[in-house]
């Protein structure tokens, strides 16, 4: 795709999860509770549905009701999600206790592995929410036996090892 240089020069591409819920309207005030998103566009029909733009710190998603007509399902008419959605934060423990108490169940509880601080809830409304961070890796000088610096190739290889051990 080329686009002329002006209009992408102010064009932000990006990619946003459009989440089929049932009980829309429940869903945006779950959302804000869980995770504290703020509505950045709602539109409201008579009879209550809601279509919204969520954000949580920037990150951005749109939720509304299921549409089967339209091949839009929830996952508690499916049975289940195809998606899982992944909320990078500073503080996962935190986050992470939010959305229990607003209302979401544990699948795992937060921990480390892989190079990640994560976590994964299931909402109400059927959608699991793995929040986490990736953890810093602290590179130093490591010598081997002979006294000899040890690359970051090295380093990486040692501890993936002592992990796979695990």
């Amino acid at each position: 795709m080329v686009l002329d240089p002006a209009v992408s020069a102010s064009f932000r591409c990006s990619i946003a999860p459009w989440l089929s819920v049932r009980n829309s309207a429940q869903a945006v005030d779950f959302y804000k509770s869980a995770l504290g998103a703020t509505e950045v566009f709602r539109l409201e029909d008579p009879g209550g549905s809601v279509v919204a733009r969520l954000s949580v710190d920037g990150a951005e998603f749109w939720l509304s009701d299921e549409s089967p007509e339209h091949g839009n399902f929830s996952p508690r008419s499916l049975g289940g999600g195809s998606v899982r959605m992944i909320l990078t934060v500073p503080d996962p423990d935190a986050v992470f206790l939010r959305a229990l108490k607003a209302g979401a169940s544990e699948v795992f509880p937060v921990g480390e592995e892989h190079g990640w601080r994560l976590g994964r809830v299931v909402d109400p409304f059927g959608h699991h929410w793995e929040i986490g961070r990736q953890l810093e890796i602290v590179y130093s000088v490591v010598l081997n036996n002979a006294g000899n610096p040890l690359t970051r190739e090295d380093v990486e290889s040692h501890f993936k090892s002592e992990l796979s051990k695990k």
